[in-house]
C-alpha cells in the first residue's frame, strides 16, 4: 500500500514538472504529489522505530512536514494564481521528481536493489581485507567481525544520498561543464565516503570499541554525525560551483521558517 502511495506521489509531481509553466494547473498537481509524498515519510517512524535509529524519526517527521508546507503552498499559488520569482515550489518539485526517479527503482526493483547491495557489501569488505581486517562474507549481503555480524541494506549504499544531489544538479539549467563538475564533486565523493563509514561501523561492532551498545553508537551517533556533516560540505561545495541552487535551498529555507511565523504569529494573536 505505501509503495503505491509513493508511485503516486512521484507520477504527480512528475507531471507537476512537466505541465507547461502557464497552465495553472500545474500547481494543483504539484501540491498532490507533496501532499502523497508527505503520507510516505509519516509512515517510515515506524521502521526506524523498531530498529531504534531515533535520529531518523526525527529526520523523516521534519522532512513530511516540510512536505506538507510545500503542498500548502503551492495550493495557496494555485488558488491565488501568484506565480512567485523565484518560483522556489516548482523548482523543489522537479529537483524531488528527477531524484525519486533516479532512486525508487533501487527502492522497488529487486534486482537493483539486490544488485547495488551486493556491490557495496563486496567493496566494504575488500576495503576490510586490504585493511587486513579479517573480516567475513556470510551471506550476500551480511559481513561477520570477530563473531559479530552486520547486515548491508539499502540505507547503507548512500543511495537516497547520491538520488538527492543527482535530482539537484539535474533540476538546474546550466552549463554542461559546471553540471558535470558538480556531479563528480558530490556522487563519486558520498560514495567513498559512505564506504568508509560503514568499514568503520562494521570494525567498531566487531571489536565492541564502544560497548555492547557499539552498532548503536557507531551506527546511529558517530555515523549519523560524520555523514550530516560530510553532506553539508559537499552542499556547500556543490553550492559554489551551482550558485543557481541558492535560491532553491535558501527559497524552501524561508518558505519553512516564514510558515511557521505567521503560525505562531496567528496564535498568539488569537491569546
Amino acid at each position: 500500500m505505501i509503495e503505491n502511495v509513493l508511485w503516486i506521489a512521484v507520477a504527480l509531481m512528475l507531471l507537476g514538472s512537466i505541465i507547461p509553466k502557464t497552465e495553472k494547473s500545474r500547481r494543483m498537481v504539484s501540491a498532490a504529489g507533496w501532499v502523497f509524498f508527505s503520507i510516505h515519510w509519516f509512515y517510515q517512524p515506524i521502521h526506524y522505530m523498531e530498529i531504534k535509529d531515533y535520529f531518523n524519526v526525527a529526520l523523516v517527521i521534519v522532512v513530511g512536514i516540510v512536505c506538507l508546507i510545500i503542498a500548502y503552498t503551492m495550493f495557496k499559488e494555485y488558488r491565488e494564481n501568484k506565480i512567485p520569482l523565484p518560483d522556489v515550489t516548482t523548482m523543489a518539485t522537479s529537483a524531488t521528481a528527477l531524484g525519486c526517479i533516479f532512486y525508487f527503482p533501487f527502492a522497488q526493483m529487486e534486482i537493483l536493489n539486490v544488485g547495488i547491495i551486493s556491490q557495496v557489501t563486496d567493496t566494504v569488505l575488500l576495503t576490510l581485507h586490504y585493511l587486513n581486517i579479517p573480516a567475513e562474507l556470510v551471506a550476500w549481503n551480511k559481513i561477520q567481525l570477530n563473531g559479530y555480524t552486520v547486515e548491508i541494506i539499502l540505507a547503507c549504499t548512500a543511495i537516497e544520498s547520491i538520488a538527492l544531489f543527482i535530482g539537484l544538479i539535474a533540476s538546474v539549467n546550466a552549463p554542461v561543464k559546471r553540471l558535470a563538475a558538480a556531479f563528480i564533486t558530490s556522487v563519486p565523493v558520498i560514495y567513498i565516503l559512505n564506504i568508509i563509514r560503514d568499514v568503520f561501523v562494521i570494525m567498531a561492532y566487531g571489536y565492541q570499541w564502544f560497548g555492547p551498545e557499539s552498532f548503536e553508537i557507531a551506527h546511529n551517533t558517530i555515523a549519523k554525525i560524520g555523514s550530516g556533516i560530510a553532506l553539508f560540505v559537499i552542499a556547500y561545495l556543490v553550492m559554489r560551483i551551482l550558485p543557481e541552487l541558492v535560491d532553491l535551498i535558501e527559497g524552501v529555507w524561508f518558505l519553512v521558517t516564514g510558515f511557521f511565523q505567521k503560525l505562531f504569529y496567528k496564535v498568539v494573536g488569537n491569546q
